[in-house]
C-alpha cells in the first residue's frame, strides 16, 4: 500500500537508499558533456581582403582569368570552356598553373553550387599557393 511503511523486518532494504535518480543525473550529465566536447574541425584558411565593395567589383580585362562554378553538369569553366567534372577539369587547371599565378583570378559561382565543389578549387589554389583571388558575388535584396 502507499504511504504504508516497511516492516522492520524487511531487513537491509530499509537502511539503503534508492540511488535510481542519482544515477539518471549522472547519465544525463554525462551525455552532456559528451556532446558538447571540442570535435577538431576541418578548416580552410582563407584571407579575405580588407577593402571596399567598387575594388572588388572592378576587374581588369587584360590580366584576368575567369573560373567558373556551375550548378549541375557541366559544373566548371574557365574562361568559358566547360568541363563536367572536377576529374577533366583539374588536369586543365594544372596546365594552367603559370597563368593563373600572374593574372588576377576571378572565381564567379552560382548560389546552388555545392560547398564541395568550392573547397575542392580553395584547396587546389592553396596548395599551388595562387594568392590573387576575387569571389564574385550576387548582392541580397
Amino acid at each position: 500500500m502507499i504511504g504504508r511503511p516497511e516492516p522492520a523486518h524487511a531487513g537491509w532494504r530499509a537502511l539503503t537508499p534508492d540511488i535510481t535518480p542519482l544515477l539518471d543525473i549522472i547519465f544525463i550529465v554525462l551525455v552532456f558533456l559528451l556532446l558538447t566536447a571540442n570535435i577538431p574541425l576541418q578548416t580552410l584558411d582563407v584571407d579575405l581582403p580588407k577593402t571596399d565593395s567598387e575594388a572588388l567589383s572592378r576587374v581588369q580585362d587584360n590580366k584576368t582569368v575567369t573560373i567558373n562554378l556551375l550548378a549541375g553538369s557541366p559544373a566548371w569553366a574557365l574562361q568559358g570552356e566547360q568541363y563536367p567534372d572536377w576529374e577533366q577539369f583539374r588536369p586543365v587547371l594544372l596546365g594552367q598553373i603559370e597563368t593563373l599565378k600572374d593574372a588576377e583570378l576571378v572565381l564567379a559561382s552560382d548560389k546552388e553550387v555545392t560547398v564541395d565543389n568550392m573547397l575542392k578549387l580553395l584547396a587546389f589554389l592553396q596548395e599551388h599557393q595562387i594568392q590573387a583571388t576575387q569571389i564574385l558575388m550576387e548582392e541580397g535584396q
